[in-house]
């Protein structure tokens, strides 16, 4: 075997190696936990009855951790619950399809994967505004608190862990995503003042860190701010060049990405205020 070869097959196995790595599973406590792929995050919890699995991610992904729930937990997958529409989350559901699974979503996550005819499973129990699953002594909350991102992007509270899982629209220890697209900003602000509401000690996010009510706070803070801000220079007549100067968030600097995201986000918000809230075409101003 040649040089070059068994530098290539080293090589390989090295990043086969790598990859099999890529994949993390974090003890929560009261058997809860946190799967990590890369920059997505979900959470499953497991009981002697089942297991509840959020966000699948995507084939590869979801395949690893089922393998990991029969191997590690011996339990069968119970429900699987989509946290919102984005395909980035969803995909790969597939691989927990059975009998004696249950797949759960918000009626607009369902009716908007059958109308863009999206690439994973139908959910087969959709609600309104608020549905509880009870499994093997613990309680998931699921609830719709309006349009914050995505379509039926709803919260996960598990009751007995007291932590609450939230995907996209609050992120933690990291600026929001870039120009905040698909985001309605007062939407966000609306439903992060919902949840805060909520007993829980815990928060995961569907990327970033853990973090506290505390933090979920904080987070809530730099949005109201921003959208103040970048209001108020709209309503001064200020150009978009001129907002992004006038803008002062520093307090959040510690947030990842801040320095790069900051005038994106300020661009997103610009935007939204322009578009969905007719700013750009009102007489006075």
């Amino acid at each position: 075997m040649s040089r070059l070869l068994q530098t290539l097959i080293a090589t390989s196995l090295l990043l086969i190696g790598f990859m099999a790595q890529s994949y993390e599973i974090e003890d929560l406590g009261d058997d809860l936990h946190r799967f990590i792929d890369d920059r997505h995050r979900s959470v499953f919890l497991i009981t002697p009855e089942g297991a509840v699995v959020t966000d699948p991610l995507n084939k590869k992904a979801a395949t690893w951790l089922n393998e990991q729930i029969k191997t590690r937990f011996n339990v069968p997958v119970k429900y699987v619950i989509y946290s919102h529409n984005h395909s980035d989350h969803i995909y790969g559901a597939e691989v927990f399809k059975s009998p004696h699974t249950t797949f759960v979503s918000h009626k607009l996550t369902a009716q908007d994967i059958k109308n863009t005819q999206m690439k994973t499973v139908m959910p087969t129990l959709t609600f309104d505004d608020e549905l509880t699953l009870n499994l093997g002594g613990s309680t998931v909350k699921l609830n719709y608190h309006g349009p914050n991102d995505g379509r039926g992007s709803v919260s996960i509270l598990f009751e007995k862990q007291k932590t609450l899982f939230v995907v996209d629209w609050i992120v933690i220890g990291r600026m929001p995503w870039q120009k905040l697209w698909s985001y309605d900003i007062q939407g966000m602000i609306n439903s992060t003042q919902a949840v805060l509401k909520y007993d829980f000690d815990t928060f995961v996010g569907g990327h970033a860190d853990i973090g506290n009510k505390a933090d979920v706070t904080r987070y809530l803070s730099y949005i109201e701010q921003l959208y103040s801000q970048v209001t108020a220079g709209a309503l001064a007549g200020q150009s978009l060049d001129e907002i992004k100067k006038n803008v002062k968030l520093d307090q959040f600097s510690d947030f990842k990405q801040f320095d790069a995201w900051l005038p994106l986000n300020i661009e997103g918000v610009y935007e939204r205020l322009m578009e969905e809230s007719g700013m750009g075409w009102r007489s006075d101003l």
